[in-house]
């Protein structure tokens, strides 16, 4: 791309912050630089036509873990870590709903269930068992009991008769909610430029040299928000997750309101506008879900049409129409990694597939990096 004098002198010029990715960490983290620098000059460069990763391509669950999930974490973590990572996701999404409101990003609090097919009846009775310990544990959090057991009001097929229910989770309209965030930023006035990648940054003495796809330019201070794709640029422990998605057409008289955790958080379900989204399946093909493409596959989509078919919406014929992935950021640990790279250049990654709990937090973190 060859750039005008007018070009480089309103879009590149005298840049204070640039942030790469415009997610939600991408957008969150500009907009508290704003806050906290009225008058620096603020840009985000998006590799997508639209913001890529996940924080457009998810499910839009208002969620912090399932008991399943939150018993696997006890095993691999202090009990501290569990409840301070459990806290983290909750002031996120607080922060998030008081933040944009939750009209803004269509906030329904139906609750949210963990489904346990007949196959799994082991998992059930011992998540059961742990409901009290669970709930002991969070309620210095919540001040209230998060888990109880339901009798399967809903007809799922090949499934136990009761769920387990969490009183505190919801569910967001995903593009709702990135659509405030970005008139938030051009009301910031920070500018976006979409199309834009970034191939590799030097640190100079007293700016950041930024090399991208089109054109090179120098900030003061650089920020990556990039999460599962951030493993590159930023040398982090971050590996790419994909989450591949289907959305059914529209069903007459949906009679399923609600987020639904299956195996494990593997499989996950919620109704939107008549219809049934449900995603997962990472646990058949670890290694090849393990990428950046954004892509579908035919293993976990056929699984995920099984999935509809003979547990949510049994003996009923369903059209699909449509399919995607997103990309999550992952890694050994669950908690992000907000970090210093250089003097001049930061990180805010590894959101672990929870971006809509903790982006907000994180990219506030991740503007909290910023010196000089």
């Amino acid at each position: 791309m060859t750039l005008s004098y007018w070009e480089t002198k309103t879009w590149l010029s005298q840049i204070d912050f640039t942030v790469v990715g415009s997610g939600i960490v991408g957008l969150q983290c500009a907009l508290q630089l704003r806050k906290d620098h009225p008058n620096a000059r603020i840009l985000i460069l998006e590799k997508g036509k639209l913001p890529e990763g996940a924080s457009t391509k998810n499910a839009g669950f208002a969620c912090f873990g399932s008991p399943s999930e939150l018993l696997d974490d006890l095993r691999m973590n202090r009990e501290e870590e569990v409840f301070d990572l459990v806290q983290k996701r909750w002031k996120g999404l607080q922060t998030l709903r008081q933040q944009l409101g939750d009209a803004a990003i269509q906030y329904a609090p139906h609750g949210g269930y963990e489904v346990f097919l007949n196959e799994d009846k082991a998992n059930f009775d011992q998540c059961k068992s742990q409901l009290p310990y669970l709930n002991d544990l969070l309620r210095p959090i919540f001040k209230s009991d998060v888990f109880s057991v339901e009798i399967d009001r809903f007809a799922f097929g090949n499934s136990h008769e009761y769920l387990i229910f969490n009183q505190f989770e919801g569910q967001i309209d995903t593009g709702a909610m990135m659509m405030t965030l970005l008139q938030k930023a051009n009301e910031a006035s920070i500018k976006i430029l979409n199309g834009i990648e970034v191939r590799q940054y030097t640190s100079l003495a007293d700016s950041v040299e930024v090399a991208t796809n089109e054109f090179s330019f120098k900030t003061n201070q650089l920020f990556f928000a990039t999460n599962g794709f951030a493993g590159t640029l930023t040398k982090n422990e971050v590996r790419p997750g994909r989450a591949q998605v289907l959305i059914t057409a529209p069903i007459p008289d949906l009679d399923i309101k609600g987020t639904f955790h299956v195996d494990k958080g593997y499989y996950y379900f919620r109704n939107i506008d008549n219809r049934i989204l449900l995603g997962g399946g990472r646990n058949l093909d670890f290694e090849g879900e393990t990428t950046t493409d954004l892509a579908t596959t035919p293993l976990i989509q056929d699984q995920l049409e099984e999935l509809l078919r003979e547990v949510i919406l049994p003996g009923k014929n369903i059209a699909i129409a449509q399919r995607w992935s997103g990309i999550m950021g992952l890694g050994n640990q669950k908690n992000p990694i907000v970090k210093t790279l250089e003097t001049r250049v930061h990180c805010g990654v590894r959101l672990g597939g929870m971006g809509v709990a903790l982006g907000t937090l994180v990219g506030q973190e991740l503007a909290a990096l910023a010196n000089g």
